[in-house]
């Protein structure tokens, strides 16, 4: 199943996807005789709520689709959809993931997760426009595969993090460099509002099948700039949600992105930055692709 947020009355709204049709997950929750969620509710109440029972919000959804025409809100390609999880509590990125983009960067093989944050003002939609090149003339790339919690969990074992982990999205940890390096941390140029596509779902992992073996490639104007398989990952996303586990609570909704692979624009020569009308593309096997021009 894919959980998206789509329009409803200026708000975002939890949708499920089916095929390629989006349907309203809680008339599909209403139409089962199941709890409802909290009017316009988010696909972070969603998750809160039924993060744990998302076989049974499948199955509504599907007899929705069958039963209840009104349930039915557009084809997938035909929504703005927004970030799935507009609202989280907690985003939190990994630098330095993949061996090459270590190498790429020059510094040693960490021994540890290098854990950096985000905030919900910077996630933007699978199709949104960046927004960014008025606060900086060095804007890079980061195409990368970002994990979403369906339930809570403190100081869970690598074998059991996976159990946390509603599914799997896209992300672009678009990055102001500039901003990024003039100090010792690295949030200035992460956090700028309205930076960061995801989407354009969160797949469920039954549908994903194995994270660690994955495609993903990033195109700018469609020349192919980044690619790699999550299998080259230095630290597997069922040990970063381990990892991340140990000094915090994670919740519903939260977001873990887990690093991007060698190739960003900042490591090129001459550097490769991205510039106002660029198309700036990431795409991952079997969990989706996001398409953004920056402005």
């Amino acid at each position: 199943m894919k959980l998206v947020s789509y329009p409803s009355d200026g708000e975002w709204r939890a949708g499920a996807v089916l095929g390629s049709m989006v349907y309203d997950v809680d008339v599909a929750l209403i139409g089962s005789g199941m709890p409802r969620l909290a009017p316009r509710a988010t696909t972070r109440e969603l998750l809160r709520r039924y993060g744990g029972a998302l076989e049974q919000v499948e199955a509504a959804v599907r007899r929705a689709a069958a039963e209840l025409p009104h349930a039915r809100v557009g084809d997938m390609s035909d929504l703005r959809l927004g970030p799935p999880i507009g609202d989280p509590g907690k985003v939190l990125c990994i630098g330095l993931n993949y061996q090459d983009h270590v190498a790429e960067t020059g510094r040693a093989l960490p021994a540890h997760p290098d854990v950096f944050a985000k905030f919900a003002s910077t996630l933007i939609g699978p199709s949104d426009e960046i927004r960014c090149s008025y606060v900086t003339d060095s804007l890079d790339f980061e195409g990368e595969l970002a994990v979403v919690i369906g339930r809570e969990g403190r100081d869970v074992e690598p074998s059991a993090a996976l159990d946390l982990a509603a599914g799997l999205m896209v992300l672009n940890d678009i990055t102001a460099r500039d901003l990024q390096y003039r100090a010792t941390q690295w949030l200035a140029g992460k956090a700028v509002d309205g930076s960061t596509p995801c989407g354009p779902a969160v797949v469920t992992l039954d549908e994903v099948g194995d994270p660690q073996n994955l495609e993903l490639a990033t195109r700018v104007n469609g020349v192919r700039v980044q690619g790699s398989n999550t299998k080259h990952m230095i630290f597997s996303v069922a040990e970063l949600i381990s990892y991340v586990s140990r000094f915090l609570t994670l919740s519903p909704g939260d977001i873990i992105s887990t690093g991007t692979p060698e190739g960003i624009g900042s490591k090129r020569n001459p550097p490769l930055w991205l510039k106002p009308g660029d198309t700036v593309e990431v795409e991952i096997e079997r969990v989706g692709r996001l398409r953004n021009v920056v402005r």
